[in-house]
Parts: C-alpha cells; sequence; structure tokens
C-alpha cells in the first residue's frame, strides 16, 4: 500500500478517526441544494478510480415524490445559477427515481423503497463512499465523512 493511500475498511470506508474532507465545485453545491430540502441519506460516490462514465454520483433520498420533486428543483436551479444545466433528466414525472445528469456527475434522487431496490450503492462498491454530513454549519462545500 502506497504511503498516500488512506486505509479502508472492508466496507470501503476509512477507519473512525480519519480526516474530514471536503466536497467543492458544483457538486457541492448540488449536495448544499439536496440538504437544504432535508434529503436524507445523503452519499457521494468517487468513480474517478473506478471504469464510470462519470466523476461523482450524488445519491440521495426523499421521503415522498413531492420532496423528490423539491430537491430535484432545488438542484437544478442552484445549479443553473452556476452557468449548468443537466444534459439529460429522467424520472421527474413518477418521481420515484429522478436522475440528473450533469456529464461530470450525476444526482440520483430516490423514494425509500426504490433506492433499496436498485442499491446502486451496493452496485458501484468498489467506488470510494463520502457519508454527507447534515450539519447546518457546514459551509457551502458540505463537510463529508469520507
Amino acid at each position: 500500500m502506497a504511503k498516500t493511500e488512506k486505509r479502508r475498511t472492508a466496507t470501503g470506508k476509512q477507519p473512525a478517526g480519519s480526516a474530514q474532507k471536503r466536497l467543492t465545485g458544483d457538486i457541492a453545491k448540488a449536495v448544499r441544494a439536496a440538504l437544504d430540502k432535508k434529503a436524507g441519506e445523503v452519499v457521494v460516490l468517487d468513480l474517478r478510480h473506478t471504469p464510470a462514465f462519470t466523476d461523482f454520483f450524488l445519491l440521495c433520498s426523499g421521503q415522498n415524490a413531492r420532496q423528490v420533486h423539491a430537491i430535484a428543483d432545488a438542484v437544478e436551479e442552484t445549479l443553473k445559477t452556476a452557468k449548468l444545466r443537466p444534459a439529460h433528466i429522467e424520472g421527474y414525472d413518477r418521481a420515484e427515481w429522478i436522475l440528473m445528469d450533469y456529464f461530470t456527475f450525476i444526482v440520483h434522487i430516490f423514494t425509500p423503497q426504490t433506492r433499496a431496490f436498485y442499491s446502486l450503492e451496493r452496485l458501484w462498491g468498489d467506488a470510494e463512499r463520502i457519508d454527507v454530513s447534515d450539519d447546518p454549519k457546514a459551509d457551502a462545500g458540505g463537510a463529508v465523512r469520507p
């Protein structure tokens, strides 16, 4: 193991006591927008070291279709002010799983049942998992725990 590489547990998470890490840029804005709408179970998967078609997945849950819509609308509006628009949006009408493709990252907003069924965290198990803090004192980047 290289000295600069951090140790991981069997679940892919760093051991307790690891240094805090911060997300930056547009992905951080999307995380903050989701948290502002009370998204649950917010996780970022860092796919840069996997054979993926994007750099990050932002995964989060809303308790019902109304909250899923609100989260998607907030993410889109926040990124629009940063002059960033999604290349594609899927699932908005049904609001069980909304996918927003921003090329370098993809936002997935689920209902709890749909998220459990598709289990993207398990499917992309090789990716570094970044659990996002919903601490209101965190800056716009959103404090995260690797």
